[in-house]
């Protein structure tokens, strides 16, 4: 063989090795599945399964207005179909009405809305507004008997087809010291809470005089290991709301349950018993006025509660601030992110209502209303823009 004739085997050979060396290499890579395997230095993206669209179960709702003709009409128009009525008629001794009850369903359902609340008379105005004001007060026998008139409301609530009762575990009120005005957004008003104006003006220790936080449990418990029985006979959850707002132990006497720990005071609460109808309503705004940067301080309360299943009702409620000094803004310009708090409760499949419960004032006769159907709108859009991937 002369010496062109070898070189041009030689080259054949080595042609042969690089189309074998390749082709095994590639047939590899496909074999396993790795076309994102790097082949001779380059590396190439795995095809990505389609984004799964993320299910929001939650809903707009609303606690303002009741049951009445225009208030209906009104929500029916925003697209708020599921309610919070407020509370049937009272019968003084006894409790709630069931007839006026199904009549409230009824009226609902003419525009198809759903009736998915009530109100306990245990509100948020303080001790010396409510109607059973003994079962905070401790004042046996009286508590016993007001007791007993919740556990028919309970009960009123439950034969209706109403599977969630809000109320309060407080003795001071809602707590703010003014207003303040707001010229970029039309001069509203934002209530506001300042601790340092509220301790200058020295205001004495409330009826009840001085309790303290483990007091105020015994309380609690002692309410709850008599109406939660019913409320599980009946399906009925009760959704206990923040106290608003967290503030100093021993302030005006009292230390709230939820005070000055928020997240502390939640886990307590929720801790208390193992059962699907004790939870909250979880009002953003008043756990967010126990916090001392809100936009990432709520996140983690949201997704501990909500994996336990504990949340039953959301305010969506924005505040400028946090402890000791805030303002009740729009849900657009305070310091929460609320598309991040619609997505972490997506991503705990929190199911029931979303709803706007304390708005901005003006002078203006229908402010109350704009701020709602502005709130509306804005809960509606976020909603739709969680359920996309």
């Amino acid at each position: 063989m002369d010496n062109r004739s070898e070189k041009n085997n030689k080259k054949m050979e080595r042609r042969s090795f690089v189309r074998s060396i390749t082709t095994g290499v590639v047939g590899a890579a496909v074999a396993a599945g790795g076309m994102g395997e790097a082949v001779f230095g380059h590396e190439r993206t795995a095809p990505q399964p389609p984004q799964q669209k993320k299910k929001v179960l939650m809903k707009v709702g609303c606690q303002s207005g009741g049951t009445t003709k225009e208030n209906l009409e009104f929500k029916a128009r925003h697209g708020v179909f599921n309610l919070d009525g407020g509370a049937p008629k009272y019968i003084p001794g006894v409790g709630w009405d069931l007839a006026d009850s199904m009549a409230k369903k009824e009226a609902c359902e003419k525009y198809g809305i759903s009736l998915d609340a009530y109100h306990l008379p245990l509100t948020s105005d303080g001790i010396d507004k409510v109607t059973t004001p003994n079962i905070m007060l401790g004042k046996s026998p009286e508590r016993d008997r007001e007791i007993g008139i919740i556990q028919q409301m309970i009960s009123v609530a439950g034969k209706t087809g109403v599977h969630c009762l809000n109320y309060n575990t407080i003795i001071l009120p809602i707590l703010r010291t003014g207003e303040t005005l707001d010229p970029k957004r039309g001069n509203a008003s934002y209530t506001t809470w300042d601790y340092q104006e509220a301790i200058k003006r020295n205001e004495p220790l409330t009826v009840a005089g001085v309790v303290p936080v483990d007091q105020i449990y015994e309380r609690i418990t002692y309410f709850l290991d008599r109406v939660l029985p019913v409320a599980e006979e009946y399906k009925v959850r009760l959704a206990n709301h923040i106290a608003d707002p967290p503030t100093h132990a021993g302030y005006r006497g009292i230390t709230r349950w939820n005070s000055p720990d928020v997240f502390a005071g939640i886990k307590r609460f929720a801790q208390l018993y193992k059962s699907p109808y004790h939870g909250f309503n979880l009002c953003l705004g008043s756990t967010a006025e126990g916090l001392k940067n809100p936009r990432t301080e709520i996140l983690p309360i949201i997704k501990w509660v909500g994996e336990r299943k504990q949340i039953f009702n959301i305010h969506l409620r924005n505040i400028k601030g946090g402890w000791d000094y805030f303002q009740e803004v729009y849900p657009d310009n305070g310091d929460m992110d609320f598309y991040q708090v619609i997505k972490a409760l997506r991503d705990v499949g929190y199911p029931y209502m979303v709803m706007p419960d304390h708005v901005p004032h003006h002078p203006d006769p229908a402010s109350s209303n704009q701020a709602f159907a502005f709130a509306y709108g804005y809960i509606k859009a976020l909603l739709q823009a969680a359920s996309e991937p």
